[in-house]
């Protein structure tokens, strides 16, 4: 099953979500009644994760209705639906308390940057955030080069994950049993970010360097919708495709990550409490743009893709 959030009216309002169209849950539900006599009980409003596992009130009725509507297209009329190509697509959690994000957590892209990766039992999960009010970006909408620092702007395929439960100290074994969903994330990066060029250098500051360039406004696109958990059985099976201009720049699988989902929301946990709506974004695979040098400018589009989820289509603009 998967879930989207989409305006119109100036009103956040959910939807089923695949390729061709965006079904309101409110349509879908009033189609049900009518055809079968019976009533769904859903919750109001448009936060996804009353509509997820594992305890999303109304997770149970929205699966039902969507696997109703699945059995048979011709359910809901289409001036019901929305093409989604013309849908105003929104931020599947418009505002998490905390967005974890992993660096180099596949071998070819720490391979591809000139390092070498540990073997999983060696290391740590290398785990780093940035502020969800101000990075997040709806799918569609287009990422802002920044004026002070715009040369060396990079894209990062990544596949995320939705919290759906209170965790903390959760073992690797139960991890995916506090997962609401998985959707697609693209971390930005500025790749040359040196605030203050004349300054005194200090041991830290090219990692600081490399922690602010993540941070600018617009740098975290997310969505096109959430695929509940309970629909992706295995997170490290899912083919993963970036294009730049109809050009495939990345194209891998979740299965090559060095830590896999689980072990991830293990590690997180262990130290920190993760909430629900919380998200974590997995890490990137090899074909960055920093590799060949290649930088995103004003008037580029960018298409990433993970098998089960979506296509998160982000243009680029100059700020």
């Amino acid at each position: 099953m998967r879930l989207c959030r989409f305006q119109k009216n100036a009103t956040a309002h959910v939807g089923f979500y695949d390729e061709k169209r965006v079904v309101p849950l409110a349509a879908a539900a009033a189609a049900y009644s009518r055809a079968t006599g019976k009533a769904l009980s859903l919750p109001e409003g448009n936060n996804l994760l009353d509509y997820l596992p594992p305890g999303g009130v109304g997770f149970a009725a929205t699966k039902s209705l969507a696997a109703w509507l699945a059995a048979d297209a011709s359910h809901l009329p289409e001036q019901d639906t929305i093409a989604t190509a013309k849908a105003e697509l929104l931020v599947p959690i418009p505002r998490p308390n905390k967005i974890f994000l992993l660096a180099g957590n596949y071998a070819d892209h720490i391979k591809e940057g000139g390092g070498i990766a540990a073997e999983r039992a060696e290391t740590f999960p290398y785990v780093f955030m940035k502020p969800p009010s101000t990075t997040l970006t709806n799918p569609g909408a287009a990422i802002r080069i920044p004026r002070n620092s715009p040369n060396a702007i990079d894209w990062e395929l990544e596949l995320a994950v939705i919290i759906g439960k209170v965790a903390k100290g959760v073992r690797e074994a139960d991890a995916l049993g506090c997962v609401a969903g998985y959707t697609v994330i693209n971390d930005i990066s500025n790749r040359k970010f040196k605030p203050n060029p004349a300054r005194k250098e200090r041991p830290k500051d090219s990692f600081f360097d490399w922690l602010h360039g993540k941070w600018h406004d617009s740098f975290c696109p997310c969505g096109p919708c959430v695929t509940s958990a309970d629909a992706i059985a295995d997170p490290q099976i899912l083919p993963m495709e970036l294009t730049l201009n109809g050009q495939t720049k990345q194209k891998a699988s979740t299965a090559l990550q060095i830590f896999p989902v689980a072990a991830v929301i293990e590690f997180i946990s262990s130290f920190v409490t993760l909430e629900p709506g919380d998200i974590i974004s997995t890490g990137t695979p090899a074909g960055v743009g920093s590799t060949s040098g290649t930088f995103l400018k004003a008037g580029d589009m960018m298409h990433a893709s993970i098998g089960s989820i979506g296509t998160l289509v982000t243009p680029v603009e100059a700020e």
